[in-house]
C-alpha cells in the first residue's frame, strides 16, 4: 500500500521576490519522510487572495494533507486565514480561545493586545488550533489543511504539534552510491536498473570536482531489503 501524500503551499511576496529564502520546505520534507508521508508537490504563491484560494482548493482535493506557511501575522498583507476560510466557504472571526492565548501572552510581556495583534486570533469556523510554543499566536487546521506561520522556528514547532495527529505509512529508506563517471556513461545501465526495480525511486545527481565528472545515485523506497538489493546490483555494475 502506498504512503499518504502531502502538498505544501508557501505564501508570500517576499519569497517570490527573492528577498527571503524559504527554509520551511526543506524541514517539512524531512519530517514527512520520517513519518511515512510523501511530499508530492510544493507551490509558491504571492499575497494574492484569488491565487491562494485557488491553490488551496486544488491541493486539498489532490492530497491527503496540505501544509501552508506564511501570512497569518498581524499586518495588512497577512491574508492567509481569510483566504483559507473562503476556500472552505466558512465564516471567520476572532475566537475566544485564540484571544485568551494572546491576552495572557501580552499581559505577561506588558504589550497591548491591540487591533493588529488581535487579527492573529481570527480563526475560521470549525477549525482547531495548532499550538505555538514559540510566540503563542496559533496556527489552525481545517479539513485536511494545516495553516502555519512562515517564521521557521514557529513553523517547525507547529509541524511538531501536527505530525503526531497524522497517519503515516512506511518511512522512506534512502541509500546513495557515488560513481566517478559522467552521466552519459552510466545512463544505460541505470535505466535498466530503474526498470528492474520499478517500485523504487532511483535518481542521478551529477557533480563535477577537480575537472572530473561523477554522479551520486540515490535509491529510495519503503522496502529496505529491496533498496539494498538494488544498491548491490548497481555496485556490481559500477564497482568502486
Amino acid at each position: 500500500m502506498s504512503n499518504p501524500t502531502a502538498a505544501m503551499l508557501v505564501i508570500g511576496d517576499e519569497i517570490l521576490s527573492g528577498r527571503t529564502r524559504d527554509a520551511n520546505m526543506y524541514h517539512l520534507a524531512g519530517q514527512l519522510t520520517d513519518h511515512g508521508i510523501d511530499l508530492k508537490e510544493v507551490r509558491v504563491v504571492s499575497d494574492d487572495r484569488d491565487a491562494i484560494i485557488a491553490a488551496v482548493k486544488v491541493l486539498s482535493a489532490a492530497h491527503e494533507t496540505v501544509f501552508t506557511s506564511g501570512g497569518i501575522g498581524p499586518t495588512h498583507d497577512d491574508i492567509t486565514a481569510d483566504c483559507i476560510a473562503a476556500a472552505f466557504d466558512t465564516p471567520i472571526d476572532v475566537r475566544d480561545d485564540a484571544r485568551a492565548l494572546l491576552a495572557a501572552h501580552y499581559a505577561k510581556t506588558g504589550a497591548e493586545l491591540n487591533t493588529a495583534r488581535l487579527r492573529m486570533a481570527r480563526i475560521p469556523d470549525g477549525a482547531t488550533l495548532i499550538d505555538n510554543p514559540v510566540s503563542v499566536a496559533p496556527g489552525f487546521s481545517i479539513g485536511n489543511v494545516h495553516v502555519m506561520a512562515g517564521v521557521p522556528s514557529v513553523f517547525q514547532a507547529m509541524v511538531e504539534s501536527v505530525l503526531p495527529t497524522l497517519t503515516g505509512g512506511a518511512p522512506l529508506v534512502s541509500k546513495t552510491l557515488r560513481i566517478d563517471r559522467g552521466e552519459g556513461d552510466i545512463a544505460g545501465p541505470l535505466g535498466d536498473l530503474a526498470a528492474a526495480y520499478s517500485d523504487l525511486s532511483i535518481g542521478s545527481y551529477p557533480f563535477q570536482k577537480d575537472g572530473k565528472y561523477g554522479a551520486n545515485i540515490v535509491i529510495r523506497g519503503t522496502d529496505g531489503a529491496m533498496v539494498d538489493a538494488a544498491l548491490e546490483a548497481l555496485s556490481s555494475v559500477f564497482p568502486a
